[in-house]
């Protein structure tokens, strides 16, 4: 759900940046909009109905954690919510390190892409041919 608005799904078109984590977001930008991210009135960290900026918070801390809704409220009984924002914001950050990391290896090999494009391009032609073989052959034209 977006950061900025709990009851509302993430979403790339929405016009504020701060509402959504994209996946090749740096860490620092990712830890800042989770600093950002809207809570409750009250600091207790606790998964409720009735606190859906929390407990969009502690829904993404479990996607990447593992740990369930009481283990969470455990884990932060006491302390405030910059505490628990610092820790969902690291864990999703932390979480989506390989991905950028990989596609920062990826997009800086030129050469790669243009083997992996070229070979695309090989095979979807392959494939077009071979359609259109068939579909002239059903039509009545000669190949």
């Amino acid at each position: 759900m977006s950061l900025a608005e709990p009851t509302a799904k993430m979403s790339k078109s929405d016009p504020n940046q701060n509402a959504v984590v994209y996946i090749l977001d740096k860490k620092d930008d990712v830890m800042r909009k989770f600093k950002k991210a809207v809570t409750d009135s009250d600091a207790e960290v606790r998964y409720s109905e009735d606190k859906p900026g929390v407990s969009n918070l502690m829904t993404i801390y479990r996607a990447f954690t593992g740990k369930s809704f009481e283990d969470i409220e455990r884990e932060f009984d006491g302390r405030g919510y910059g505490d628990f924002k610092l820790a969902v914001g690291e864990a999703c950050a932390d979480g989506l390190a390989p991905v950028r990391d990989e596609f920062a290896r990826l997009i800086a090999d030129k050469a790669h892409l243009e083997e992996v494009m070229k070979a695309g391009a090989d095979e979807a032609a392959y494939y077009a041919r071979k359609t259109m073989s068939k579909v002239r052959r059903k039509i009545g034209f000669v190949n």
